[in-house]
């Protein structure tokens, strides 16, 4: 089986799990809403200010939440499991790039099963909507390469369930700076810093993943 088959299956075999378990579109998501309803809530009804705070909001959830669908396998893949793919023959660039993908194609289902909500409840401006084409995939490919690869370093740690958001969280701050800038201002600065993130991300996977797998 070539890499590229193998790539497939595993991506075909994440979201299978996720079609079974529904962890990621059936429980984060539904949480995802209610924080995004919490702060209407609190606020009161001040249109012009919910107008103005809620893309905002929209990403900060859309990261911490995303967090949740990233790090799930590092919860569930057991050493066992590992040395499985192993010895079949499954590279461990492949692995790892295959769970990447899965990721990212859950936090895109994720990302726009949110943004009706967001729209409803604070009614953004659509000034720079359209970009949303773009930066709705660079986040997501960049939260599902790096939450893989914080998976993969804390995988077999105790404290893997915090290590992981510890490690994810300070890489993401371009995300989010170019995902709330870039529909607002001057978008191709903030696109480049999406798109050098995520070209990163895949440079680390693709020199670390053996150094992550005999760590792991």
């Amino acid at each position: 089986m070539t890499a590229g088959r193998q790539l497939v299956q595993i991506v075909r075999k994440d979201l299978r799990i996720e079609a079974r378990s529904g962890e990621a579109l059936l429980v984060t998501t539904p949480f995802g809403a209610v924080a995004l309803l919490f702060v209407p809530l609190a606020v009161g009804t001040d249109t012009p200010l919910l107008r103005e705070i809620g893309p905002g909001l929209y990403w900060v959830v859309v990261l911490l939440f995303g967090l949740l669908v990233t790090l799930r396998h590092s919860a569930v893949e057991t050493p066992a499991q590992i040395a499985l793919l192993r010895l079949s023959g499954v590279h461990p660039v492949v692995r790892l790039a295959g769970r990447a993908v899965a990721s990212a194609l859950l936090l895109l289902a994720f990302e726009l099963l949110l943004l009706p909500v967001t729209i409803v409840l604070y009614d953004p401006a659509p000034h720079g909507w359209p970009w949303l084409l773009v930066v709705l995939p660079l986040v997501a490919a960049g939260l599902g390469l790096l939450g893989t690869l914080a998976g993969a370093l804390a995988q077999g740690l105790d404290g893997r369930t915090v290590l992981g958001p510890v490690l994810v969280l300070p890489l993401a701050v371009p995300l989010l700076l170019g995902a709330t800038q870039a529909p607002q201002v001057a978008p191709w600065p903030w696109l480049l810093l999406m798109l050098t993130v995520d070209l990163i991300a895949v440079l680390a996977l693709l020199l670390g993943a053996p150094h992550l797998e005999e760590v792991a």
